[in-house]
């Protein structure tokens, strides 16, 4: 007998026939232990000092007090910013959306069958997920300017690989009878796709794509951080000056914009299922 089975001894049953079962026992107490163990590694790494949080933690809720009530008086200065945030989101999630369709086709192996190619694909979405939007924020900066271009180009680039690894992953689950037969009677691929895959996975890739513009707009407030424009940029601006209620006041905006924004998502999401 293991060491865990003497720790955690697996429970036995006498059925009515007098046979004995066992219960399969559950893993749940060594995940729990790697869990509390990755976590105590991590303080460790990290040399995060839960004493110093119980500390100055209070310190948040000071901060975040002073920017109640709002200054209702600035609602003039947000207008365009927020404005700027949501047209960027949208555009950057429309084109990130649309342009990575092809890409998803050719990262799934039921439709493209060349395995090198679906490597390849697979491997593009793979990159461009793990550089930070902030990171993609400030290098278009670079390229076009301060200013919404930079933002828009960045969530483009975010929502790229974003719907694309949910694309491609959906595509793979379709039913393959529509586009089957499309080939036989002579379509080609690329039209046998259009056809009869598109249709199937139409209502997911809209429902994931308001998802995910609602979801920019959230991040696109702190892409001013870098110049990249929006509600961003005189957040962070309010905040270098310490002008907590023009902060409260954005934040309002900003909550009140993206509640808007999720519940006619919301709704438009469930009329696609």
């Amino acid at each position: 007998m293991s060491i865990y089975d003497k720790i955690f001894p697996p429970k036995k049953y006498t059925l009515d026939n007098g046979k004995t079962v066992e219960q399969k026992r559950s893993r749940a107490p060594i995940y729990v232990i790697l869990v509390l163990l990755m976590s105590y590694v991590s303080i460790r790494v990290t040399g995060f000092d839960p004493a110093t949080l119980a500390k100055r933690g209070n310190q948040f809720f000071v901060i975040l007090s002073r920017m109640f009530p709002p200054e209702y008086g600035y609602f003039s200065n947000i207008v365009n910013p927020i404005l700027d945030t949501v047209k960027m989101s949208l555009l950057g999630s429309a084109l990130g959306s649309i342009i990575c369709l092809p890409f998803a086709m050719l990262a799934s192996t039921n439709i493209c069958k060349n395995r090198f190619v679906v490597a390849a694909m697979r491997l593009i979405f793979s990159i461009v997920r793990t550089l930070p939007t902030l990171v993609s924020a400030l290098i278009a900066t670079f390229i076009f300017g301060l200013g919404t271009i930079a933002g828009t180009t960045a969530i483009a680039i975010f929502s790229f690989s974003y719907i694309g690894k949910i694309m491609y992953e959906e595509i793979e689950t379709v039913d393959m009878g529509a586009f089957e037969a499309m080939e036989a009677m002579g379509f080609n691929r690329t039209e046998a796709f259009i056809h009869a895959i598109v249709p199937q996975v139409m209502p997911a890739f809209l429902s994931n794509s308001l998802y995910n513009f609602e979801g920019n707009v959230r991040y696109a407030a702190v892409l001013g951080y870098v110049g990249a424009g929006g509600i961003g940029l005189i957040l962070n601006e309010q905040l270098g000056w310490r002008e907590y209620p023009n902060v409260g006041m954005i934040l309002l905006v900003l909550f009140v914009t993206v509640f808007i924004i999720e519940s006619v998502s919301r709704y438009a999401r469930k009329k696609l299922v």
